[in-house]
């Protein structure tokens, strides 16, 4: 008869028999699964090597391309815009500090190219806000110098009227004298907030180079991306305009795809680039000759860069 004894000794021998073959199957397989861990490991810092290697390279193309692009922009735009005003407008959102760094290369490109920066608008997003129209267009009511007061649009949109009225006082021909009243529409707007200014502002510009950024997001983002559409619009109407745009988004997207707008308005997608910058210019030289086009990499584009095009002073 078995007894208990038994049955304990023989419980005790199969659960030793279960630990040895545990310890001996971990034993046997531990060498082939540290081996493929090991080889993962291995890969995965190779290739980890490999992909920064490659972001290096890719950052040594990008600074010699803006390199190239800095050093024969002398080259293809030394006084092609010669004594020409030019007005800097920038769209104030999100990415403004990648806008404000473009609207200085491209700054940095007009005087390689000979021209006269007037001054820099920065239009605030409170400019394209709708719920602000009504006190846009009491602003444009009451600022409106008497000499351009007809110029006004007759309808409620108030960054529209607000948008013509910039235009009006700084867009003009060359050789015509500031606008009387100018500088008090400025500071009209620069006080409440819808504009910043930096310049002297004393010649009316005979061009306009709006550089922007992302387009608006939000529930009132159609709204405020047609505002933005508005107001290049609005200075096109006045003289010439080029939509420098980070990337294709935005306004240089609005302006591609509104079949009047693309006629008149030229559009650069790349304006982050020290290229991108020179085909502005370029774009604007084009400009005074008469001709419009679309630059850049992006959708729409029809080239990297316009073909040159001469200007002469009295054009």
């Amino acid at each position: 008869m078995i007894n208990f004894r038994y049955h304990v000794v023989s419980l005790a021998a199969v659960f030793l028999a279960l630990a040895i073959g545990l310890v001996v199957g971990t034993a046997a397989a531990n060498g082939p699964l540290t081996e493929n861990l090991n080889d993962q490991v291995n890969t995965l810092t190779d290739d980890k090597q490999q992909l920064r290697n490659d972001l290096e390279q890719t950052r040594a193309e990008l600074k010699k391309n803006a390199d190239f692009a800095t050093e024969t922009a002398p080259m293809l735009l030394a006084n092609r815009l010669l004594n020409k005003n030019v007005l800097l407008i920038k769209l104030d959102g999100n990415d403004s500090g990648d806008v404000n760094t473009a609207t200085d290369g491209v700054a940095t490109v007009l005087g390689t190219a000979g021209a006269k920066v007037v001054g820099t608008v920065t239009i605030k997003e409170k400019f394209t806000a709708p719920t602000n129209s009504p006190h846009l267009l009491d602003l444009a009511e009451t600022a409106v110098p008497a000499g351009i007061s007809g110029a006004l649009p007759g309808q409620s949109d108030g960054a529209d009227t607000s948008a013509a009225l910039l235009a009006a006082v700084l867009v003009g021909k060359a050789g015509t004298p500031q606008v009387e009243g100018t500088r008090t529409v400025l500071s009209a707007y620069e006080s409440a907030g819808y504009i910043g200014l930096d310049g002297d502002f004393k010649a009316p510009a005979e061009a306009v180079v709006i550089v922007a950024g992302a387009p608006a997001s939000g529930k009132d983002a159609k709204d405020r991306n047609a505002a933005v559409l508005t107001l290049a619009t609005r200075f096109d109407l006045a003289g010439r305009v080029v939509v420098a745009g980070l990337s294709a988004n935005g306004l240089v997207s609005a302006v591609r795809g509104d079949t009047t707008a693309a006629k008149s308005i030229s559009t650069v997608d790349n304006a982050v680039t020290a290229y991108g910058q020179v085909a502005a210019v370029m774009a604007l030289v084009e400009r005074f000759g008469g001709k419009s086009g679309h630059y850049g990499s992006g959708d729409g584009a029809t080239s990297l860069l316009p073909k040159t095009a001469s200007v002469t002073n009295g054009s």
